[in-house]
């Protein structure tokens, strides 16, 4: 199944982790971090049955591992799709993506998109997290006019990272996601609150075991149903 309608891309950066994008916004020069790895990994869903609903699933690894449970539980009542990726709020490339993921997936009419954003971008302050969140929502607004969205908070590591990572980050960046949440009226998948009583299940420091992920992808679904109205 997650073979059908996969892309994925690995670009070593033989860049210095920051690097000036040369972009203005407003009076503020625009910075462009990247990682040593970036990718991509896009799932169409298999055999799409035309009476029934669509649904895009947005996110990272995270998303991805959790996805095989949300189709699984979705099957005979919505065809899911998910496309994952290492760009962050932040990265200019995000809402690109995005918009190119919805041009090569006309004309499917999308009737939920659930949608994270978080994981990576740690050499993004806060301030650019929340500066550069409308970004990526107008972007799926735009390539979904009609769906109905859900965002899903960042879940919690086991320890700091080296790359930036750590509780009191990913809290501060679900505190600027819920405002935004909020002042748009997009229901909250919580899946920090979820997997912060489930840290026993990290595989690593970041990601989550089978179980664990099985876990996400149960709440995922039970999200989606909601707003699908079953």
């Amino acid at each position: 199944m997650f073979k059908h309608g996969c892309r994925w891309f690995a670009v070593a950066v033989a860049l210095a982790s920051v690097l000036a994008a040369g972009a203005q916004t407003g009076s503020q020069t625009r910075r462009t971090v990247t990682e040593k790895i970036e990718w991509t990994w896009e799932v169409a869903a298999d055999k799409p049955d035309p009476a029934l609903p669509n649904v895009l699933l947005i996110g990272d690894s995270i998303t991805r591992a959790y996805a095989p449970t949300v189709i699984a539980a979705l099957s005979g009542k919505a065809n899911v799709y998910f496309v994952a990726t290492s760009a962050s709020v932040g990265d200019f490339r995000l809402p690109h993506q995005i918009e190119e993921y919805f041009a090569m997936t006309r004309p499917i009419s999308w009737a939920v998109v659930h949608f994270n954003n978080g994981m990576h971008g740690w050499g993004y302050t806060e301030d650019e997290y929340a500066r550069y969140f409308p970004e990526m929502l107008n972007a799926i607004r735009d390539g979904a006019p009609a769906a109905k969205l859900i965002w899903s908070t960042t879940t919690p590591v086991r320890v700091a990272q080296a790359s930036g990572a750590s509780l009191p980050r990913i809290e501060a960046r679900n505190q600027i996601a819920a405002k935004i949440m909020a002042k748009e009226n997009i229901p909250t998948d919580d899946q920090y609150g979820l997997m912060l009583s489930h840290q026993d299940l990290h595989s690593d420091d970041v990601h989550f075991k089978d179980e664990g992920s099985a876990i996400q992808g149960k709440q995922v679904a039970a999200t989606v149903l909601k707003a699908l109205g079953k």
